[in-house]
């Protein structure tokens, strides 16, 4: 087994506009994730993987770009930047920063450049296209909802946008595009930072003749997506990129990845072919949603489903590749809300949640508040919503879907982007400690009952929880380095698997049920010597049945 730092480690993401404000303004800045890193510390988490701090007119929340090599003014200074950089290491803590290269914003200079006229120099880092008289280039929908394509007056032409019109895409087949790219990834290698989460990396490479998407369900524009998802010359370029600046460097490296199978992801993966360590994958995000309106459908899910889609992963990246371990991040509801039960079993199954992730074969990612067991917020209007694809996808439930609004609000709360967007619930005082000011997202009402103080005050909460998870994890190889085995693959409310390695064997048993489940596992009750690493009920007096939402973990 090849040893390598980041398979070892333990990720946490910090979005910083809700981590935490240190000014008052009511955004979250970069001195605020300063003062919480001995928090951070004592958690036991490894990394920090620090979403978009960069400049930015802020249409998508920094995913829109305005200058790499500068720092949102609202965040703080390139000099706070060097601080965290710096207090971080001290505290034996990585800085993993977000690479947005599919796109820019429309404000960055480069896209000024480019659609000031036809002839400019930087013309052709951006995807440029004639239109159909009066229609656009093609058909393709944007990811927010609306056609991808927008129009520009000075050129008269168009340019492809996969997100929102200020997002415009960047053309990967210009080669002095790629290199302004590799200059700008060294610049933030040189200042000491550890890795590159890459935002949807997979779709850098367009299908050059960039055809009709199909339509379905009535919908007015096309898919576009097999065409610029996984692209066919994604891996010359990723190559290409490992070799001009990932090789030099000691650095971890994952792709977000919409659409990518497990036997791209191989490929991805593969440590010969030298592209990127690990992948986001999305298929588990997606149990539930419909095939006309995607998550927003919101439909029941099955336990056997999730089993089926993280086993095959577990299994297809055994020998060749890496897992990447998530249920959060900044784009997805809260997971005790998803997967969970977040009212009266909260606190067991968020700990469940936790258990069945963190004992995978993969490298488990934290997002900021899962540790304190936070959950979806409680929306009762379109106006309580910041995030672009959210209102966006409201106007077209309701204009085009003709949704009621009690249906596009029931599925807002469920599955909308600003559930993770939430400030971080830091104590029991105004705003949940998270700013003096007002916050530039409401708060979660329920931040008197879940908080960091009131979890660091009581030794059977979550955080703990997940910090028990992180030793184990440092102090058993088998949790690293074990092979995968599905058991009770059939069961509709136990998830359950074993992990291999060097003799030993671990048994992780994950209830999703609020009734107790009786269970028969003879290889279990017959071991010698088993002991139980960890649960999320008292480990004296073990009832042979599972409790609601229970995990236990078994060293044999």
């Amino acid at each position: 087994m090849e040893q390598q730092w980041w398979k070892e480690a333990v990720v946490y993401q910090i979005y910083p506009r809700s981590f935490k404000d240190s000014n008052g303004d009511g955004i979250g800045d970069i001195q605020g994730i300063i003062s919480k890193l001995d928090y951070l510390k004592l958690l036991g988490i490894d990394v920090i993987w620090l979403s978009p701090v960069y400049d930015s007119p802020n249409d998508d929340n920094g995913y829109d770009i305005r200058n790499y090599t500068e720092i949102m003014q609202e965040f703080g200074s390139m000099e706070d930047i060097d601080e965290l950089i710096a207090e971080a290491h001290r505290k034996g803590i990585k800085i993993v920063m977000d690479l947005v290269v599919n796109h820019t914003s429309d404000e960055h200079e480069w896209f000024l450049e480019s659609k000031s006229s036809k002839d400019n120099p930087k013309r052709d880092f951006y995807i440029w296209r004639e239109g159909n008289g009066d229609e656009a280039p093609n058909n393709w929908e944007s990811m927010f909802r609306g056609s991808a394509w927008e129009y520009n007056e000075p050129t008269e032409d168009y340019y492809l946008h996969l997100f929102s019109k200020k997002q415009p895409d960047l053309n990967w087949e210009n080669p002095a595009l790629r290199q302004e790219v590799y200059k700008m990834m060294t610049w933030w290698a040189e200042k000491g930072i550890d890795g590159f989460r890459m935002d949807v990396i997979n779709f850098i490479s367009k299908h050059p003749d960039l055809p009709d998407g199909e339509k379905s369900h009535g919908k007015e524009f096309g898919n576009g997506a097999p065409f610029f998802m996984n692209g066919p010359k994604i891996h010359d370029y990723l190559q290409e990129m490992n070799k001009e600046v990932l090789s030099r460097y000691d650095l971890m490296t994952v792709g977000e990845m919409p659409g990518v199978d497990v036997e791209e992801a191989r490929k991805y993966t593969d440590s010969s072919r030298n592209e990127v360590n690990m992948v986001f994958q999305f298929e588990h995000m997606g149990v539930g949603d419909g095939v006309e309106e995607g998550k927003w459908s919101n439909n029941a899910w099955e336990l056997n489903e999730l089993k089926e889609i993280l086993s095959r992963w577990q299994n297809g990246l055994e020998t060749t590749g890496w897992n990447s371990l998530y249920w959060n991040n900044h784009d997805q509801p809260r997971v005790v809300s998803r997967f969970g039960n977040d009212g009266q079993y909260r606190v067991e199954s968020a700990k469940m949640l936790a258990t069945l992730l963190h004992m995978m074969k993969g490298t488990p990612y934290i997002y900021q508040g899962e540790e304190l067991g936070m959950t979806n917020s409680e929306f009762t209007s379109v106006h309580d919503f910041n995030d672009i694809e959210s209102i966006n996808s409201y106007y077209d439930l309701k204009n085009r879907a003709k949704w009621d609004e009690e249906k596009i609000m029931n599925a807002l709360k469920a599955r909308s982007r600003d559930n993770a967007r939430t400030p971080v619930q830091w104590d029991q005082t105004e705003h949940a400690g998270f700013t003096t000011g007002n916050p530039w997202l409401e708060v979660n009402p329920n931040y008197n009952d879940i908080n960091a103080e009131k979890c660091l005050a009581d030794k059977n909460s979550v955080f703990y929880y997940y910090q028990k998870l992180i030793q184990l994890r440092k102090t058993y190889p088998i949790i690293v380095h074990g092979k995968y085995e599905l058991i009770f693959k059939e069961h509709p409310q136990l998830f359950a698997y074993e992990r291999h390695y060097e003799g030993k064997k671990l048994v992780v048993l994950c209830s999703f049920s609020p009734e107790k489940i009786d269970f028969d596992y003879p290889s279990l009750d017959k071991a010698d010597g088993k002991e139980l690493l960890i649960s999320n009920y008292s480990q004296e007096n073990q009832p042979e049945a599972l409790r609601p939402y229970e995990a236990r973990v078994y060293l044999i």
